[in-house]
C-alpha cells in the first residue's frame, strides 16, 4: 500500500484522480496529444484516429461485458447503426456534424435496448447468439434499405467546422480525439455512481443484486443503450473518417475484434479497454513494417503476410493463458514496482 494517500473525506475517496502524481500524468499525457499531430506523419495520423475510435467502441463493450457480466457480439452492428445514421443524416438533411454523432448515438442506443430486450431471460453464450442475430439483422437492413443505399451503401462529404471540411487525418484528429477523451471521462465517471455500482452488482452475482432491491432488466437495459450510445458515436466516427459506408463495412468479425480487445486489455477496466484497443489495432501493424524491413521487401512482406496473422494470433492467446486479466493487470504491477520500490521484497 502506498503512503501519503489518506483520504479525509468520502469525495476525496472517490475522485476520479486521486494523487498529485496522477494529475501531473494526466497534465503530460495531455500535452503529449495535443504536441503529437504536429510532429507525426500522415500515416501516424491516420492510426492515431483509428485508434481512438476502436478505443471509443470498445470502452462500451467493456461497459456491458467487462463491468455488467452481459457478453455481447452485436457492438459491430451497433456501430453499423451509429454510421448509417450520420451518413444519411450529413447525405439527405445536412445537420452540423456534431448533431449527426449525437443522433448516431441514440439510434445505436434504442437498437441496443430492443436487442437487450432477452437478457433478462437468458445470459452467456445464449445473449451472445441473441446479439449474433442482431448482427445479421442489420446487416441485411443496411443491404436492402432504399435510403441506406443498398449493397452500394452511402458515401458522405467531409465533416465541417465553422467552414472548414474536416477531410484530412490531421483535421479530423482534432474532432475525434476530444470526443474519445470526454466518452472515457464519462464511463470512469459513470462507474462512481450508483448506476455503475449497480452494474458491477450484476455482473458478480444477478440473483443476489435483485435481492438487494436493483431492478435487473431497467439496469440491463441500460448497460445495452450505454454501451450501445458508445458503439453508435464510435461508429460516427468511422463513418465521417473513411467517408464511405457499406453493409459490409461492419462484419460479425468486427465484433469479435473489439471482444478480444477488451479481453486482452482487462475486462472491467477503463484502462484495459484503451490498451485492448491500442494492442489489437496497432500491432499487426507494426509486424507488418517489421517484416516489411526485413531483406526481400515487399516481396517477403507478402509472403510472410500469413505468418503475421499466425503470430498476432499467438499473442492474444498467449495473454489468455499467462495473464487472463489482461494488459491492464500488467500495468498495475509495473505501477506497483514503482510504488515500492526500493523497499520492495
Amino acid at each position: 500500500m502506498r503512503i501519503g494517500t489518506l483520504k479525509e473525506s468520502y469525495v476525496a475517496d472517490a475522485a476520479l484522480f486521486d494523487s498529485r502524481t496522477q494529475k501531473t500524468w494526466l497534465v503530460i499525457a495531455a500535452a503529449l496529444l495535443v504536441i503529437f499531430p504536429f510532429m507525426a506523419t500522415e500515416y501516424w495520423l491516420y492510426m492515431a484516429c483509428l485508434v481512438a475510435i476502436n478505443v471509443a467502441s470498445a470502452t462500451g463493450l467493456n461497459i456491458l461485458t467487462g463491468y455488467t457480466g452481459l457478453v455481447s457480439l452485436g457492438q459491430a452492428a451497433f456501430m453499423g447503426l451509429g454510421a448509417y445514421t450520420v451518413a444519411v443524416l450529413e447525405t439527405h438533411v445536412g445537420t452540423p456534424f456534431f448533431i449527426n454523432l449525437l443522433a448516431g448515438g441514440v439510434i445505436a442506443m434504442l437498437g441496443g435496448i430492443i436487442v437487450g430486450i432477452p437478457s433478462l431471460r437468458v445470459k452467456g453464450l445464449y445473449l451472445a447468439i441473441a446479439t449474433i442475430a442482431a448482427s445479421f439483422i442489420t446487416h441485411f437492413l443496411f443491404g436492402n434499405l432504399q435510403f441506406t443505399g443498398g449493397t452500394t451503401g452511402l458515401s458522405l462529404q467531409p465533416a465541417r467546422f465553422f467552414g472548414m471540411p474536416l477531410d484530412t487525418s490531421f483535421r479530423l484528429y482534432w474532432l475525434i480525439l476530444p470526443v474519445t477523451v470526454l466518452m472515457l471521462l464519462g464511463a470512469a465517471n459513470i462507474f462512481r455512481t450508483r448506476i455503475g455500482r449497480a452494474f458491477i452488482a450484476i455482473r458478480d452475482r444477478d440473483i443476489s443484486a435483485e435481492v438487494l432491491g436493483i431492478p435487473l432488466l431497467r439496469y440491463k437495459l441500460l448497460s445495452f443503450g450505454l454501451s450501445s450510445f458508445y458503439a453508435g458515436v464510435a461508429g460516427g466516427m468511422w463513418a465521417y473518417f473513411f467517408r464511405v459506408v457499406t453493409p459490409e463495412s461492419f462484419p460479425l468479425l468486427m465484433s469479435i475484434f473489439f471482444l478480444a480487445a477488451i479481453i486482452v486489455g482487462g475486462m472491467g477496466s477503463i484502462l484495459g479497454g484503451i490498451l485492448g484497443a491500442v494492442f489489437m489495432t496497432m500491432v499487426p501493424e507494426i509486424l507488418k513494417l517489421l517484416v516489411a524491413v526485413l531483406p526481400g521487401g515487399t516481396e517477403l512482406a507478402v509472403f510472410l503476410s500469413p505468418v503475421r496473422t499466425v503470430i498476432f494470433g499467438l499473442l492474444i492467446i498467449g495473454f489468455l493463458v499467462f495473464e487472463p486479466h489482461g494488459l491492464a493487470e500488467i500495468w498495475r504491477r509495473i505501477r506497483r514496482y514503482f510504488h515500492l520500490w526500493p523497499f520492495r521484497n
